[in-house]
């Protein structure tokens, strides 16, 4: 499951989410920005950053990891590039706050001796989504983070289900449409090798009226050109010889149709002055 992705969306979409698991969330949780920011010499790709509002100057940083494979190297990563982006930034806040999200305390990094103090201080949260509690017990935008880290296949279905019935019950309307836009992707990604007739079935809905059915329709799309303009290039070298740049350029802007239109006409060239004759059809 692509989670990097799935919880970057969830925060983007509920920045405040993160504060809700935490024991002392600042009083502005609802007015921080989730961004992702780059620190560069030596450069660390910081994914989860909650920036204050700029009214609050300084404010309080929040970083967030979310940590699903073993990483016996973590703590040396998130330590060493939150503290680098917070020197490196210091006019624009008054203190950090770190908070690393893991499925289950097995998924922690074994050796923590050397970080025993970081980790103890108020200044570091540890969070194992598996601790929360019943699923069905948790506000709607932490029972999306909790719904990723469930194995067995049956429950994810009935505890989707189960979400999907309460978020139409308890969401209003904005917030409804994104919480089951996730929870369809959560549930696609989970059950990739599902057929999406199957997915319908399984959440009892039309995966046509959400997102991620629409981004899944459209990489297809773009697959399929893709695949479409590596044929044609393939048949024009073995027709025409090695194309010039200008030409494989040319192919690489068709549409799909007109993709398809040159792999039949192609079949006729003899040289490179019959694909250009080809293309000047397309201007008449």
């Amino acid at each position: 499951m692509r989670r990097d992705s799935i919880f970057y969306q969830l925060f983007q979409q509920s920045p405040s989410l993160l504060f809700e698991l935490l024991t002392n969330p600042p009083d502005n949780a609802d007015k921080y920005r989730f961004d992702s920011v780059a620190v560069k010499e030596p450069k660390f790709e910081i994914d989860g950053v909650f920036l204050p509002p700029e009214t609050e100057n300084p404010g309080v940083v929040y970083f967030c990891e979310v940590q699903f494979q073993k990483d016996e190297r973590l703590y040396e990563r998130v330590f060493a590039e939150s503290w680098l982006y917070f020197y490196r930034n210091r006019e624009r806040f008054s203190n950090l706050h770190i908070v690393i999200i893991y499925p289950s305390r097995s998924l922690e990094q074994s050796d923590i001796l050397p970080y025993q103090s970081q980790l103890n201080s108020p200044q570091v949260t540890r969070i194992y989504l598996d601790e929360l509690g019943d699923i069905r017990s948790l506000p709607l935008w932490v029972a999306l983070m909790v719904l990723t880290t469930i194995a067995e296949d049956e429950q994810a279905t009935e505890e989707a289900r189960y979400l999907l019935t309460r978020t139409q019950q308890e969401a209003p309307a904005p917030e409804n449409r994104a919480i089951i836009e996730l929870l369809t992707t959560i549930m696609v990604y989970k059950f990739e090798n599902k057929s999406q007739r199957e997915v319908e079935q399984m959440l009892g809905i039309t995966l046509k009226e959400t997102r991620v059915y629409r981004e899944i329709k459209q990489e297809g799309i773009q697959e399929g050109e893709q695949r479409e303009k590596s044929l044609i290039l393939r048949l024009l070298t073995k027709k025409l010889g090695e194309l010039p740049q200008e030409v494989r350029s040319q192919v690489e802007s068709l549409s799909l149709e007109q993709l398809e239109n040159l792999g039949e006409a192609l079949l006729d060239f003899s040289s490179m002055a019959d694909f250009d004759a080809w293309l000047a059809t397309l201007k008449a």
